[in-house]
Formats: structure tokens, C-alpha cells, sequence
């Protein structure tokens, strides 16, 4: 589509006029050798309501309404929902206003128009029509000022020269352009009202967002520059919702804007350099992991939870966790727990003690770590990452001799991450081998059913008939020899504690069943 001198000199360096194809990006399209636009087919989209749109078909216009105050010259209404046929002279829109002060009227009209000799003129400033049509067939007709839509839109400058060269050799009465097909002509109106407004980013605030990217879509289809001017930095300064910013994401997609005005929407919606979201997921595990407020914790690890989370919706970096990295955290937390039960056992000099710049109880910080472990343990089991763990803790031989010795308000603890490994490899989530889950069992199954009393009364959020159900199931994928020994231990650790220990029978008689009654009859 050519395009005047004059048309450049208006628009900002940098700013790339759009290639002129049959079909526009906006909801019509435009016949190179008509005044007509036509639609371009894209599909429909529900319009939110805003205090612009109440200015459309069937309403009052928006306030500050320049067309709706004086620019419509006939006053007759459609009938909402009926559509009336549109002969050479085509039926207007009326807007319902409330009657002004004559003299407030007055100076509205001259700040949309004057004549050379300053008279406010309305012969003069509505010297050409505008019929919009509607995809659904409503149609609205607004009288409008040559002028003004020749300034703003050299679109409007090529239909308004059109139609007076139509006037000109009698094939029209008086100039006429048609938009039509249009999705939703309403914007279109407010688009065509923002060339008449001083201040446009006010009219725009008064709007609403959604409206702004809508009226964003239009300007740039119809080479209105100050309107997505306007547009893009009035969206730039204000708040999106996620429908906003998908809508801003698909029309950058569709379109190209001046870079130095829409540069703070792209770097809202767009990052401006490469980060991996591993590697930031990673500082926020470390960030937790060192924090001492609970309940901030709590809050953040919940968090970090959803976010890391396989099924979540903000998971999209497809090299994730770095596995390495997530082990050296776990490691340094591990390392922290065994200084802390050497201080529970008294193994710590009073240097070391005065060392120690930690206020808080033994046991607070003991539980701190705990949480740490089985925190990281978690999201690690939800990335199918935990084998490894199972043979770190398998293999933490001072730990488990500690334990024999510690008091049970901090020894049951550490039962606490032996349970979630257990309770992950009875559910099928956690996957390891035969060695390193019969290791696990030789270090922690004894500790766990001296401590089970202990996790019952104070289970932290541990679901206690899961874990022995789990348990028992872990215990199964063992061989049925080591099983053998495994369920003798059990059996006479509940013969004596009772309900103080988890209850195993259904799988003890599944490991009888394959033990004995299919030997049988095998034999």
C-alpha cells in the first residue's frame, strides 16, 4: 500500500509501516480499489465490558464523548436486536444523552473543530459518514470530520479522497465510507472517538485495559499512530491479568510496533536474557533451606512446590533440576544434622558450643533440618531423582549408632526421612535397586519401629496408615529369604509394643502365602 511523504514524516524512526496485503490484521480487510473494508476472518472474540463500550449500539456514549455530543446529525435508533434494511440514506444510532448546558455543548464542539474565522461550525466539522457494519448485521452510521480522520489515518485519507472523487463524477450524493464486517464495531467507534480526545491516555484509564489492546489492534490497522502510541504507553504503565497479557502476546505476535515506545510491554512479556529456571530453582532451595522462619518456610517451600512440580503449568524448562546440584544441597543439610545429634550426644567441646552462634533450642534446629531433608527428598522423588538418596542414607552408619543413644524426642526425627523413603518405595515413586533397598532396611527398619510410637503422637503431617501400608509393601519387594528375616524382627517387635508399632499383618500374609502355600503346591 504506497504511502505518502507526509505519512512517513509523521511516524517515529523506527517505526516499519505494515505491508499491504488483501487481508488486514485487524477484524476487517481492506479492497485497494474501493472505499470498503472487508473482514479478515479471524475468529471471534468476547469483548469485556468497560466504560468505553457503553457508548456503543444500544447505549450512552462514553463520558467525555466527542461523537456522541454533537457528531451524529440524525437522532433515530435501531431497534436492539432488529436489523433495518440499509437503503441510500441508512439508518443512525442514536446516543441517549442526558441534556447539557447549552454553553458546556458549546465549548465541547469547538474543541473537536473550528472554522478559519473561529466559529464552531457543524456543517463544516461533519462533512463526511461512516457506516460500520457488524459481522452479526448491526449497523451504526456516525458523521464525522473529513479533517480529522485525514490527519489521523492515512487509511481514512485514501476512503475520504475515494468518496469525494465518487461525489465528484455523480456516482454518490454526498461522500460515505464503509467499514465493514466487522467483529465488533463498538471499538472501531472508540478508536474514531480517540482522535477527537485531547487527552487520550485519560480516555484510555477510564477504558480499561482490555479495551486499550483492542483499540491497540485497530490503530495499528488503520495507521492511527498517535492512538497505539497512546495505546502502548498507557498499557506499558498498568497491571495485565493473565487474558490481558495472552491477548498482548498473540497481537506483538501479529504485529510489529515502534520498538522505543513498545519496549516496556516487550520486556514485561518477553525476558530479556537467557535464564534457566533450574538454576534459579536452586537458589531458591537454598534460600529455604537456610531460612529460620517456620512459618515463612512453610509458606515458600509450598511455593516452590508448585512451581517445580511435574505437573505444574510454570514447569516448562525441559532440562529442569540440576540433580548434581540439588545432592550437594542435601549433603550440606545432611552434615548439619550429624553436628547437631553430636551435640545431642555430648561428642561437641564447649569450644565448639561457644562456636555455635545459633539461639535456637536443640531440638528446633534438629527439626529444621529434618524438614530440609525431606523437603528436598520430595521434590527430588516428584522428578524421579531419589535412587541415590536412599544409598546416602542407607549409608549414614554414625547416625543410626547416635540413635541408639539419643533421647527420643530428637532420635525420632530421624525415623522421619527413613519413612518417607519407605512410604515412596511402597508406593512405586521412588525406583532403586534390590541392594540399595535391602541396605535401607538393615539400617533404618529396626529404628523405625522403635520410633513409630513417637511419630504417631506428633506425626507432623506424616499420614500414618499410609505409612503402614507403604511400609509393608516395601518390605514385599524384597527377596521372600530376606523378607523372612525382616518379618521376624517385626513380629516380635509387635508382640510386645502392640499398637506402638506399625501393624504389618496383611503383608506378613502375603509373605507367608509365597512362602509356604504356593511352595506347596509347587511341590
Amino acid at each position: 500500500m504506497a504511502t505518502s511523504a507526509a505519512d512517513h514524516g509523521r511516524r517515529k524512526p523506527g517505526h516499519h509501516l505494515p505491508a499491504i496485503r488483501p487481508t488486514w490484521c485487524c477484524s476487517f480487510g481492506v479492497d485497494l480499489h474501493s472505499t470498503e473494508l472487508r473482514p479478515a476472518g479471524a475468529p471471534h472474540r468476547p469483548k469485556p465490558p468497560s466504560a468505553a463500550a457503553a457508548s456503543s449500539h444500544g447505549g450512552s456514549p462514553s463520558p467525555g464523548s466527542k461523537i456522541g455530543l454533537g457528531l451524529i446529525a440524525s437522532r433515530r435508533m435501531l431497534s436492539p436486536g432488529r436489523v433495518s434494511p440499509i437503503d441510500s440514506e441508512p439508518p443512525v444510532v442514536e446516543f441517549d444523552s442526558e441534556p447539557l448546558d447549552p454553553s458546556a455543548k458549546e465549548r465541547r464542539l469547538s474543541s473537536v473543530a473550528e472554522s478559519k474565522d473561529g466559529a464552531s461550525s457543524r456543517e463544516k466539522v461533519t462533512d463526511v459518514k461512516m457506516r460500520l457494519m457488524g459481522r452479526d448485521g448491526d449497523c451504526l452510521v456516525l458523521e464525522l470530520d473529513a479533517q480529522v480522520l485525514c490527519k489521523h489515518s492515512s487509511v481514512f485519507a485514501r476512503m475520504v479522497a475515494g468518496s469525494r472523487k465518487k461525489v465528484s463524477d455523480g456516482e454518490a450524493h454526498s461522500p460515505m465510507i464503509e467499514v465493514s464486517g466487522l467483529r465488533d464495531f463498538r471499538v472501531f467507534k472508540d478508536t474514531i472517538e480517540l482522535m477527537y480526545e485531547k487527552d487520550a491516555m485519560k480516555w484510555l484509564m477510564n477504558a480499561g485495559v482490555s479495551r486499550a489492546i483492542e483499540i491497540l489492534e485497530v490503530s495499528f490497522s488503520i495507521m492511527f499512530d498517535r492512538g497505539a502510541t497512546t495505546c502502548l504507553k498507557y498499557l506499558g504503565a498498568v497491571p495485565w491479568n493473565e487474558s490481558e497479557e495472552e491477548k498482548l502476546q498473540s497481537l506483538f505476535a501479529r504485529c510489529t510496533f515502534d520498538e522505543a515506545v513498545s519496549q516496556d510491554i516487550l520486556a514485561r512479556l518477553y525476558p530479556q536474557e537467557p535464564t534457566l529456571s533450574g538454576d534459579l530453582a536452586l537458589k531458591l532451595i537454598q534460600s529455604i533451606s537456610n531460612g529460620t522462619n517456620n512459618n515463612a518456610r512453610k509458606e515458600l517451600q509450598s511455593l516452590v512446590n508448585g512451581i517445580l512440580s511435574t505437573s505444574s503449568i510454570y514447569q516448562k524448562d525441559t532440562a529442569g533440576l540440576n540433580k548434581e546440584s540439588v545432592y550437594n544441597i542435601c549433603y550440606s543439610c545432611l552434615n548439619s544434622l550429624v553436628e547437631l545429634f553430636k551435640e545431642a550426644s555430648g561428642k561437641i567441646t564447649m569450644d565448639q558450643k561457644a562456636a555455635v552462634k545459633e539461639e535456637k533450642p536443640l531440638v528446633e534446629r534438629i527439626a529444621r533440618q529434618v524438614e530440609n531433608l525431606n523437603w528436598q527428598l520430595g521434590l527430588l522423588i516428584d522428578k524421579q531423582m531419589a535412587d541415590d538418596f536412599v544409598g546416602l542414607w542407607a549409608n549414614q552408619k554414625e547416625l543410626v549408632k547416635m540413635h541408639e543413644r539419643a533421647s527420643p524426642l530428637v532420635r525420632y526425627e530421624l525415623s522421619r526421612i527413613s519413612a518417607t523413603l519407605f512410604m515412596g518405595m511402597g508406593s512405586g515413586k521412588l525406583h532403586c535397586n534390590g541392594e540399595k533397598r535391602l541396605s535401607m532396611f538393615d539400617a533404618w527398619f529396626r529404628p523405625l519401629l522403635k520410633d513409630f510410637s513417637w511419630l504417631r503422637r506428633c506425626p507432623k503431617g506424616l499420614d500414618m496408615r499410609v505409612l503402614e501400608e507403604t511400609l509393608g509393601q516395601a518390605l514385599l519387594t524384597l527377596t521372600l529369604k530376606e523378607q523372612h528375616s525382616l518379618f521376624m524382627v517385626w513380629f516380635e517387635v509387635f508382640s510386645g509394643q502392640g499398637k506402638e508399632c506399625p501393624n504389618l499383618s496383611n503383608a506378613f500374609q502375603v509373605w507367608w502365602r509365597r512362602s509356604f502355600s504356593r511352595a506347596a503346591d509347587h511341590s
